[in-house]
């Protein structure tokens, strides 16, 4: 089992930005990885994912704006997010295979 830490989430106003991070307790270099986040009332959802092997996939709704990447060498993933809109609001996981970490809230707000 692998503890995920996420952190850098807050209160920000639309068209700011936020770099959420995740550092995991165990290596992530043969894991895919993936942020996922949930709003209130509604399903968690995958925003983005770094494969193993290098490659990403982005949500249709934060294609352009946010940018998954990694360092491997020290355990973190990073969710960088820009052009932030109000329904960017919810609550940001981290996730290892099955592993989840605790949440980082992300409010976009005038």
């Amino acid at each position: 089992q692998v503890q995920l830490v996420e952190s850098g989430g807050g209160l920000v106003q639309p068209g700011g930005s936020l770099r959420l991070s995740c550092v995991a307790s165990r290596s992530i270099f043969m894991y895919d990885m993936g942020w996922y986040r949930q709003a209130p009332g509604k399903q968690r959802e995958l925003v983005a994912a770094s494969s193993s092997s290098g490659s990403t996939n982005y949500a249709d709704s934060v294609k352009g704006r946010f940018t998954i990447s990694r360092d491997n060498a020290k355990n973190l993933v990073y969710l960088q997010m820009n052009s932030l809109k109000p329904e960017d609001t919810a609550v940001y996981y981290c996730k290892r295979a099955g592993d989840w970490g605790q949440g980082t809230q992300v409010t976009v707000s005038s």
